[in-house]
């Protein structure tokens, strides 16, 4: 397996592929950003591959015990499939039999019927997601999760924006990954996070024109803690 170590090379990765860019995007909340991170542009097979690897080598490195993985319709479904298979292959799981599981957004009426697809959730589950925005894709994995009679042991992410919500003059006083954690009591790891992305822009005079505008966006929005 390709050498994933790294939270900055994670940030090079996504650079690489297009996934990260620098500029100005007005996101889901109506803020303008310097920066946009779309998980959805790891769309080839190597790509989704090495991500794959960067998610199974942070679960493994933060000693999260976990039986299985889940991943919420739509984007984690991919992440969640993938990451299996890293993890299979992953020195430290290739012994283990590590199965995962998906829903649906509405139920089947025939067949097996249901949301459920895959292994029977049990044990403790790791949610597979690309980012936390409003939190809802974690709060329905929650639910769907315990109401099978499994444990939710944690949620991992590819990048945490480290933002704060709400508007300009009411902010709330945590980021939406950390209300995430605070509210189902679970750890929200996330591959790389805001504060990587300074670092390498800190390092590395190409993103020099628009280290300032990112620094002044994360003065405004952003919280201390990292995930």
């Amino acid at each position: 397996m390709a050498e994933t170590t790294s939270r900055t090379d994670f940030v090079r990765f996504s650079l690489e592929q297009g996934v990260l860019r620098f500029g100005q995007f007005k996101v889901k909340s109506g803020r303008v950003s310097p920066y946009f991170f779309n998980a959805g542009l790891f769309n080839s097979g190597a790509s989704v591959g090495r991500l794959a690897g960067f998610y199974a080598e942070a679960l493994i490195k933060s000693g999260i015990e976990f039986d299985m993985l889940f991943g919420p319709a739509y984007k984690g479904i991919p992440l969640a499939t993938a990451t299996a298979v890293a993890l299979a292959a992953h020195p430290a799981t290739a012994d283990r039999h590590i199965p995962f599981a998906f829903n649906r957004k509405e139920a089947k009426d025939h067949g097996e019927g249901g949301v459920l697809v895959g292994a029977p959730l049990q044990g403790r589950v790791v949610i597979i997601d690309d980012v936390i925005t409003a939190g809802t894709s974690v709060r329905e994995s929650v639910q769907i999760i315990r109401q099978a009679g499994a444990e939710p042991a944690a949620v991992r992410i590819a990048l945490d924006r480290m933002e704060r919500a709400g508007t300009d003059d009411a902010l709330s006083s945590h980021s939406a990954v950390q209300d995430v954690a605070r509210s189902y009591g679970i750890p929200v790891v996330s591959i790389a996070s805001l504060s990587d992305i300074m670092e390498l822009m800190e390092g590395d005079a190409q993103f020099g024109e628009h280290r300032e505008a990112v620094a002044q966006y994360r003065d405004k929005y952003g919280v201390s803690q990292d995930t």
